[in-house]
């Protein structure tokens, strides 16, 4: 058995897919240590896990808090600029943590395990949540600001592609870690959200191939696992407002915006707009309500700050979300309609395959509440999206389960390596570890 360190960096939408792919790895019987930000503490010593803080909470929570980091044009340089100063004591409490016997997991932002591999030869598996960051000519990934259309020539393309990695993405990211990896006796990286900081070992796509097809020039090895649907429902608490309003009416729809931040008064009036446009219910997923505010019999919107989305869903006719992969994995999973509002990073891309697929539509954000209604009559009104939403959950239920697909893949990973040649010659030492 094997110690597993799992990185997940990011928001929610990060971080659960790898608590669950936890949970089936030690299932399996191996020892879990989870490094990620200090909010999901709780979650991950639930579940048995060894914890290990990526910053304090204070630092998350001012980040998430930044508008600048939910703005299409200014996400991606704020999101790096949050990371970048955690690279080296990420990487040095990884060194300390590892033994003989572990292997390294870990999300698009774990460039420290990435670094691990590179000098010390630790089996490495990176994780692809979503589809977006596996840059390709053949099938660009949609973004608000800059989106390379599928239809030109494949050669103009992958020049353009090609342009994007070294003027924006290397711009952006190459300075901080390549001041590290001088530190570490490594040359400069190039290409490094489109090749680089994909494991040589194995890449994990938590996504069918359904959703995103494989394209020639994606990185190698890799695996399409299937979606993680994992939902930690943990120790919530009945919620009798919760029932009854379900049980009040017709199947309402679900509202919800993630973590993405945005205007919770403007969102909620929206949200009210639709409804009274359709004369619809439905159920806000927001930050500003309480846990279980009482429910009026008269009202046709309830408010909750969390309910477990794998059992939610199912009791209600369609989701309004922002275009997180995992809550879209579980609307596949529950056969309903989506309606996607993205804000940021890889929710554009995320929102076109939701709309690809056949099983609903993307609206850009920001979006006022009749051209919501008009979103919400079209999705239900649609035979075509109820049956391909039928066919897609069918999928889904005879599928095998994402985390327990994960579990096996990462196992391939856990017998004892030889060191590479070139670490030997790293300034970074391991400590006491002697590898095999």
């Amino acid at each position: 058995m094997a110690k597993v360190i799992i990185t997940a960096i990011g928001s929610a939408g990060d971080v659960h897919p790898l608590i669950g792919i936890g949970a089936s790895l030690a299932a399996r019987g191996h020892r879990i240590v989870f490094c990620t930000h200090a909010p999901f503490a709780e979650l991950a010593e639930r579940r048995g896990f060894q914890f290990v803080p990526i910053g304090t909470r204070e630092e998350y929570a001012a980040a998430m808090a930044d508008p600048a980091l939910w703005h299409p044009r200014t996400s991606f340089r704020t999101l790096w600029n949050v990371i970048a100063p955690t690279l080296r004591p990420h990487f040095d409490t990884l060194a300390s943590l590892t033994d003989a016997d572990t292997v390294l997991v870990g999300t698009l932002w774990a460039f420290s395990a990435r670094l691990m591999q590179e000098i010390h030869g630790v089996p490495f598996v990176s994780v692809q949540v979503s589809p977006s960051t596996l840059l390709s000519a053949h099938a660009p990934p949609t973004h608000k600001r800059l989106t390379i259309p599928r239809r030109l020539p494949l050669a103009l393309k992958t020049g353009l592609l090609s342009m994007v990695e070294h003027h924006v993405l290397d711009k952006v990211c190459g300075p901080a870690l390549n001041v590290l990896r001088r530190e570490l006796g490594l040359l400069p990286a190039r290409r490094i959200m489109g090749e680089w900081l994909h494991s040589t070992d194995g890449i994990l796509c938590l996504f069918p191939e359904w959703f995103a097809q494989p394209q020639p020039d994606w990185p190698k090895p890799h695996l399409l696992g299937g979606f993680p649907l994992f939902n930690d429902i943990g120790t919530q608490a009945p919620d009798s407002g919760l029932d009854a309003f379900l049980a009040a009416g017709e199947r309402p729809l679900v509202f919800t915006a993630g973590s993405t931040l945005i205007d919770n008064k403007r969102y909620a009036s929206t949200v009210e707009e639709s409804l009274r446009e359709t004369g619809l219910r439905g159920i806000l997923l927001t930050p500003d309500a309480g846990t279980a505010d009482a429910h009026d019999a008269q009202s046709t919107l309830l408010k909750r700050r969390y309910v477990p989305m794998g059992t939610l869903l199912p009791r209600c006719r369609a989701l309004v979300h922002h275009g997180g992969i995992g809550t879209a994995a579980l609307a596949y999973a529950a056969g309903i309609a989506q309606i996607v509002t993205p804000f940021a990073h890889d929710q554009f891309d995320n929102a076109q395959r939701v709309a690809d697929s056949g099983c609903g539509i993307r609206i850009d954000a920001p979006v006022n509440g009749r051209t919501l209604a008009r979103a919400i009559e079209k999705v239900l009104g649609s035979p075509s999206i109820a049956i391909q939403c039928g066919r897609i959950q069918d999928r889904l239920s005879g599928a095998v389960d994402g985390c327990d697909a994960a579990a096996r893949y990462i196992e391939r990973f856990a017998a004892p390596r030889a060191q590479p040649a070139h670490a030997t010659s790293a300034r970074v030492e391991l400590g006491e570890v002697q590898r095999a």
